[in-house]
């Protein structure tokens, strides 16, 4: 597991400034600009898990005045990016290969998620690894449950013959 990564050093640079935790979320939102459709802001990470919360905004709702299934999804991939990130050592990779999930209530107010990777030991050249991904709502009452597939691999160049 890393020490400290690049997410991480910025995430503890800006957690204890005025606006810091807002700052730290516009910018990991800006590295991936989709994520910026949700109102959404990182609240812990480190390694192995992260935490992270989504406002319910009139943009994230749908007809029956809920958070919209597909937001919950784009807030479980939100922080299960940030966990990985903190969590997936230098010389390695990651990208999402599946997702599965259960709706367990209906979703109203501020939405919490909480994602937790564990790497296998050793970590192989290529593999799949599931981050376990729960929403809750206000009230504390899970929502919302996750499993993202995420597919690790080695940046090391690939040989030629």
């Amino acid at each position: 597991m890393p020490a400290s990564s690049p997410l991480i050093r910025l995430y503890d640079r800006l957690d204890g400034l005025p606006f810091g935790r807002r700052v730290f979320s516009i910018a990991y939102q800006a590295a991936a600009p989709y994520f910026l459709t949700i109102p959404a802001r990182v609240t812990a990470v480190a390694p192995g898990e992260a935490r992270a919360e989504m406002g319910h905004a009139p943009w994230v709702s749908n007809h029956l005045g809920t958070v919209h299934a597909i937001a919950l999804c784009n807030l479980a991939e939100y922080t299960m990016g940030a966990v990985a990130e903190a969590t997936v050592p230098d010389g390695y990779r990651w990208i999402p290969k599946g997702m599965s999930v259960d709706y367990l209530a209906k979703a109203r107010g501020r939405m919490a998620a909480h994602a937790v990777l564990r790497l296998p030991e050793p970590l192989g050249d290529a593999q799949e690894v599931p981050v376990q991904v729960t929403v809750r709502d206000p009230a504390a009452v899970p929502v919302f449950t996750a499993q993202i597939r995420i597919w690790i691999t080695t940046n090391a160049p690939k040989e030629t013959p």
